[in-house]
């Protein structure tokens, strides 16, 4: 009988501290009590009530929105920033450049938050925009934050790439900016989707920043939350964050399914080149004892 392991011990405490409070949001969230931490019964009221709660749900879609502009955006800058990082190593001020791109890391996002503020007011003295604190500046101090992130998972991506396979398409004749679309894109596919949904996940949960830059009509969901719970937690709160988990879930399995049957097909691929060549080279001696006879 296997015994069973301290290792095995500590990881089914990690789950169980990791995935037990989500567990029991997602029961609570059909308790049919309005005080949260009385139970009532069975009861989905509170799922059909987010249809009329319109503040909730306007803030639900306004930090998906953000959220969605925040990945590619941050996408887009990170890779940029980690292709330069990489790939240009010798240039005047790259370790200031460096310095810069990791900085929202470890920078604490109140000072963060409270700079992009001064930032957004001098610059609507000065040109006169933005005229008003809303979805674009929460959007532009999300994407400042989490392209950090991205630039950090490319450049290790970036590091690990064999570049003879890019050097050998240069020597065919292919334009670097073809190469990087065609070839270095693909390679680093991986790494620019774990990016995209680390920015996603961020953009949706960030509280500071956003109070800091955010205005009038511009709250998102973390905002919402952090308000509602100083009054103390509303049913509705349990039934959105279910909702969220489930659609996280969906998506994460899907990610799962699609990357896995890609991988199986990749080697498959492989495998089969590798037996056809084994094959070819089989046929080879017989096609050279057959033709030894007719050249004698």
């Amino acid at each position: 009988m296997k015994r069973f392991s301290f290792s095995s011990l500590m990881l089914v405490v990690g789950l169980l501290f990791i995935y037990a409070p989500m567990l029991i949001l997602v029961i609570y969230s059909f308790n049919a009590s309005k005080l949260v931490t009385v139970w009532g019964g069975w009861s989905i009221k509170w799922y059909v009530g987010l249809l009329d709660n319109t503040q909730l749900m306007g803030s639900v879609l306004r930090s998906l929105e953000i959220a969605c502009y925040t990945a590619i955006a941050a996408v887009a800058l990170g890779t940029l920033a980690a292709f330069v990082l990489t790939r240009i190593t010798h240039f005047k001020g790259r370790t200031l450049f460096g310095g810069l791109v990791t900085a929202p890391l470890v920078m604490p996002e109140v000072i963060t938050g409270l700079s992009l503020l001064l930032l957004f007011v001098a610059m609507a003295q000065m040109i006169g925009w933005p005229q008003e604190r809303g979805i674009v500046t929460i959007w532009i101090a999300h994407t400042t934050f989490c392209a950090a992130y991205v630039a950090v998972v490319v450049s290790a991506r970036l590091r690990e790439l064999d570049l003879s396979i890019e050097e050998a398409a240069m020597d065919l004749g292919a334009r670097p900016w073809k190469v990087f679309f065609l070839i270095t894109i693909p390679m680093i596919a991986p790494s620019l989707a774990a990016g995209g949904m680390m920015s996603f996940a961020l953009s949706l949960d960030d509280l500071v920043l956003a109070s800091f830059v955010s205005g009038p009509g511009s709250t998102t969901l973390p905002m919402e939350v952090f308000s509602a719970v100083r009054l103390g937690v509303k049913p509705e709160i349990n039934a959105v964050a279910s909702l969220i988990l489930l659609a996280v879930s969906l998506v994460t399995f899907l990610v799962w399914f699609f990357s896995r049957r890609a991988e199986e097909n990749r080697k498959r691929a492989i495998q089969l080149a590798i037996e056809e060549a084994a094959a070819d080279s089989w046929k080879q001696p017989d096609v050279r004892r057959a033709q030894a006879p007719q050249a004698a």
